[in-house]
């Protein structure tokens, strides 16, 4: 079996090794044939070629060499545009002169925006590819992502062999998961916000200061906080590597921040990951692959193939069987394949399952849904497919969530449904170890996502404003910077490049502990008003630590189950890993009614009504159990 696993991880390791090395195995060359195919705009398309001179038809030997060579056509491309229409920025003028536009040609048809610059830019060096990938994109398919998969399997098979059920697997001894010190979680922080800036810093200025100012006073008041406390970080954090620094999760990790940061902001350069991509995407949608449709191709496989190493090492746990299928479930069907399959009908895309405000944008295009797709007709009223769509977010968001979060918590959503709680439980598993249980931690948390939640809810109350009165400007502010910087900071630099490349650094729930407005929002209705609770028999705890050590957002579980103390935290996403991995049957994740605490009681008490003494000997009567 070991050798199985050996081979298994020499082939995930080779396939990703070509994965990687395929973005530089091409030549680019822009035809007129190339520029007329991808852009339809002949106003837009005559200016690249005016500008583009003798570079049309030239060889480049690799993606970077062309983006270095065209990016700069494409802006000068906006600018002469612009100039043509009038816009005069360094005087204030930033909308075109009507009468300096082609006749019966409106303004965004004939100018470019910056969001133009990019898309032509990720086309066009994706279709002026040639060379070995683009010629044999199938093969390039089956020795990265199908090998990929097919190692990571034969790796995790055999430990079927293997006694079900949790034990000392040596998580903090091993360099893959043992996890980092404080100084050198800060250290990542701070350069993953200084790089990110840097890569992005003409674009988002204001952002990257703010960013980095906020980085700063953060760390400094970590410090500040445990140094008037006289608290070093090895007494508030036991999921810490005593031995050294885990380099294999560093690696790993520093892999997904390269990753994330390309995807959001370069994509240009990993067109080739989508050329190998182009025939599935074709088959299930009708369109070639773009970058979003490489992101969830690679989400849905990884967690595919991670959730069924979480159904081997939890499946002594039935409740973590049904937990996982659900997640795989929902992520394949909901938020992959039927929103692909809804735009080969015509349709608006929409992931039914992504609710406001996890699903910040929601308001942001509401034209682009809204009387969108076919039209049909309920008992006489005529609707269209978007108009529903519309709709079933707005039930979902007031209604639907509010409502199963009373009866069962926020672990309907976040432990059985949310794709982002999927790729923490399945990816993220083997480094759930490593989320901070200090109390720092707890109030810092309790800071930033409701920070978070209040950040998203000014946002898309400015959004809704500016679609009602066409007016972007609110008192000093621009409901289009607002919703630009939230996008940034939140959904770009929190949920993707923190949230998922500090698995490794700081725990698999990093963006639902610390940032997920759904998940803040969900929080208050289960701490203040919810059935749902962890219930504790703390006459049974022989404080191993399991449950605390396994619970991944930094709940200090077994200092409830000493005390015989219910788990009634905002932050619980109820996965039941606390439960699963507990020796003695503790913890229970209960449903109750709302007089569920002294139900609890009840059930922990013994009445005695009477006791009887004869001959010699007592006995209880009436007793009530």
């Amino acid at each position: 079996m070991k050798l199985i696993k050996n081979i298994g991880l020499a082939l995930f390791i080779l396939a990703l090794t070509i994965f990687v090395a395929s973005l530089t195995l091409s030549n680019h060359t822009l035809t007129e044939a190339v520029l007329s195919k991808n852009i339809s705009n002949t106003y837009h398309q005559e200016m690249i070629k005016q500008q583009a001179g003798d570079l049309m038809g030239k060889e480049f030997g690799s993606n970077v060499a062309f983006i270095n060579a065209f990016k700069p056509v494409l802006n000068n491309s906006l600018e002469a545009l612009d100039k043509a229409s009038g816009v005069d920025r360094a005087n204030g003028i930033w909308n075109a002169v009507p009468e300096k536009l082609p006749k019966g040609v409106s303004e965004n048809d004939y100018r470019m925006f910056p969001n133009t610059v990019d898309d032509y830019l990720f086309s066009l060096t994706k279709y002026s590819a040639g060379g070995l990938l683009p010629g044999n994109s199938n093969w390039f398919f089956l020795l990265s992502f199908i090998l990929a998969a097919l190692g990571g399997l034969m790796y995790l098979l055999p430990d079927l062999n293997l006694i079900p059920g949790i034990k000392n697997n040596q998580i903090y001894d091993s360099p893959a998961t043992r996890g980092i010190t404080f100084q050198v979680r800060m250290i990542f922080l701070g350069m993953t916000i200084l790089t990110s800036i840097l890569m992005v810093f003409f674009k988002y200025l204001l952002i990257g200061i703010l960013t980095i100012a906020a980085g700063i006073f953060i760390i400094y008041r970590i410090y500040k906080t445990n140094k008037e406390n006289n608290v070093s970080f090895s007494k508030t954090r036991k999921a810490t590597a005593p031995k050294g620094l885990g380099w294999i999760g560093i690696s790993f990790g520093i892999f997904l921040i390269l990753f994330y940061v390309t995807l959001y902001f370069f994509p240009e350069y990993i067109t080739n990951w989508t050329l190998m991509l182009d025939p599935i995407s074709e088959s299930l949608s009708g369109n070639t692959a773009g970058r979003w449709f490489l992101y969830g191709f690679l989400y849905t496989m990884v967690m595919f193939v991670m959730g069924i190493r979480m159904l081997i090492k939890y499946r002594h746990n039935n409740y973590q069987l049904i937990r996982t299928g659900s997640v795989m479930f929902f992520q394949t069907a909901f938020a992959f394949l039927i929103p692909e399959f809804l735009l080969r009908l015509n349709q608006p895309y929409m992931d039914f399952k992504n609710a406001w405000p996890l699903d910040y944008d929601f308001f942001f295009e509401i034209d682009k849904m809204y009387g969108q797709g076919t039209e049909f007709a309920i008992a006489g009223w005529a609707t269209s497919v978007g108009t529903m769509m519309f709709i079933w977010g707005i039930v979902l968001t007031l209604i639907v969530v509010p409502f199963f979060t009373y009866y069962f918590g926020k672990r309907w959503y976040c432990s059985w449904v949310c794709g982002c709680g999927g790729l923490a439980e399945t990816l993220g598993d083997p480094y759930r170890q490593l989320s901070d249980k200090s109390l720092t931690a707890w109030k810092y948390e309790r800071y930033i996502i409701h920070g978070v939640l209040v950040f998203a809810i000014v946002m898309t109350g400015m959004v809704i404003y500016t679609y009602m009165t066409g007016s972007s400007n609110i008192l000093f502010l621009d409901s289009y910077n607002v919703r630009s910087w939230y996008g940034f900071f939140i959904g770009s630099m929190f949920s993707g490049i923190v949230g998922t490349g500090f698995y490794p650094l700081m725990g698999n729930r990093v963006w639902c502990r610390f940032g997920c407005p759904l998940a803040a929002l969900m929080g208050l209705v289960q701490r203040f008003q919810s059935r749902f609770r962890i219930t504790t028999n703390g006459g049974q705890c022989i404080s191993c630590g399991n449950c605390s050590t396994y619970c991944e957002m930094g709940i200090d579980v077994r200092a409830y189950a000493q005390r015989g103390q219910n788990v009634v935290r905002a932050s619980c996403v109820g996965c039941g890993i606390c439960a699963a991995v507990c020796p003695r049957g503790v913890l229970r994740l209960e449903n109750g009614t709302v007089d569920i605490d002294n139900r609890v009681t009840e059930l922990k008490t013994v009445h005695v009504k009477s006791i009887n003494f004869k001959d010699g000997a007592f006995s209880l009567e009436g007793n009530e159990v």
